[in-house]
């Protein structure tokens, strides 16, 4: 019963599920990077260093507009933040997500085009597994290497994402490309994840934006991730076999197939969200360029920044993407694109560092209970 009495008040209800004291360092991380980026615009443009800030932290909820953009730039982020933290917390970092992320995408919007003759009510469905399973198999490949031959999963990974960017580039060009416009081809109206209502709600005057059911499946995706993790067997065994292989192996769990499960979901994740992008309804198709896709490497700020924790990716998910429409508007003051970037880079190194600082405190409040206890 005492040790029931003595558990912190955090451990309960939805700020147990954060871990309060994680939570508060990463608010201390954004409050301290926005004022040092402040400070970056400051000496890049001083004369609109002020407007630019202002416009950066407002834009994302100056109208219902912007924060229906936010949404439908949040939801892939949250999918490949959920993907490289799901990773993270089972000992992995996979930062393959971006290849991940386009063969998932490429998936989908194969079955969204080529299948066009389902009904919508098979049609989407269709596209996302698709879009899940090839995520899946990209993802499971580092993990096989991982598993059996003791290959660095982040080596493997990132040869993964430049063979699937190649790759895709050339099956789109045999299978769904548009010529004119040197992208894939839109795939048919009914293959579009439903909008819910949503366009009724985030618009601005006649022009909705372009957020859609996608959020919604990101944020069931994310409290499945939190249950299966933190609640199930499969979960524990995940992490233990991620964390300390021979300790598993030692406790009769099956490292092998643990550590490519893993990795599977992980990609599954990411496959996903390029499913949820691409079939997002707002005419976007993927280009036939030579450039990894961004959104599975923002993914791993977006991670970072939760700590991996799969509820906290929601959040910080959400948080890039705001900075994101308001990175947009900034460029009506000649601030770069980049600026953006920058100042989330500020704001992970500053994460980074207070994770280091609450660390160092827990050391030193460790130390004194040990000396508490010798002089007693």
């Amino acid at each position: 019963m005492s040790e029931l009495k003595n558990k912190p008040a955090h451990n309960k209800g939805f700020w147990g599920l954060l871990d309060l004291s994680n939570a508060l360092s990463s608010f201390v991380a954004i409050a301290t990077g926005l004022v040092v980026g402040f400070f970056v615009l400051l000496i890049s443009n001083p004369a609109d260093a002020a407007v630019g800030f202002t416009t950066l932290l407002t834009s994302g909820v100056s109208d219902l507009k912007n924060m229906g953009q936010v949404l439908y730039f949040a939801t892939p982020i949250i999918m490949t933040g959920l993907a490289v933290a799901f990773a993270g917390k089972t000992g992995l970092f996979n930062i393959g997500a971006s290849g991940q992320f386009i063969v998932g995408a490429y998936c989908a919007i194969l079955v969204g085009v080529r299948c066009s003759f389902l009904p919508g009510i098979i049609l989407c469905p269709a596209a996302i597994l698709a879009a899940i399973i090839a995520g899946a198999l990209w993802g499971a490949l580092p993990g096989l290497l991982k598993a059996w031959r003791n290959v660095n999963e982040v080596i493997s990974c990132i040869m993964m994402n430049y063979i699937g960017m190649y790759l895709v580039n050339y099956l789109i060009i045999l299978t769904v490309y548009d010529q004119r416009r040197n992208i894939t081809r839109a795939v048919a109206t009914h293959a579009n994840i439903p909008t819910w209502g949503l366009e009724h709600i985030f618009k601005l005057g006649n022009s909705p934006s372009s957020a859609n059911g996608g959020i919604f499946i990101a944020i069931i995706a994310a409290a499945m991730m939190y249950i299966i993790l933190e609640k199930t067997v499969f979960g524990y065994e995940l992490k233990a076999c991620g964390f300390n292989k021979n300790a598993a192996e030692y406790a009769g769990i099956n490292s092998k197939r643990g550590i490519i499960m893993a990795m599977a979901v992980s990609g599954a994740l990411a496959g996903l969200g390029g499913a949820l992008l691409y079939l997002s309804g707002a005419g976007k198709g993927i280009d036939v360029v030579d450039t990894l896709a961004m959104e599975g490497f923002n993914g791993i700020p977006v991670a970072l920044l939760a700590l991996n924790n799969p509820l906290g990716v929601i959040f910080s998910g959400l948080f890039i993407a705001y900075l994101t429409v308001g990175g947009f508007r900034m460029q009506l003051y000649n601030y770069a694109p980049q600026a953006v970037d920058m100042i989330v880079a500020i704001i992970i190194y500053f994460s980074a560092a207070a994770l280091l600082i609450k660390g160092f405190i827990q050391k030193i409040g460790k130390n004194k209970k040990i000396r508490a206890k010798g002089d007693a």
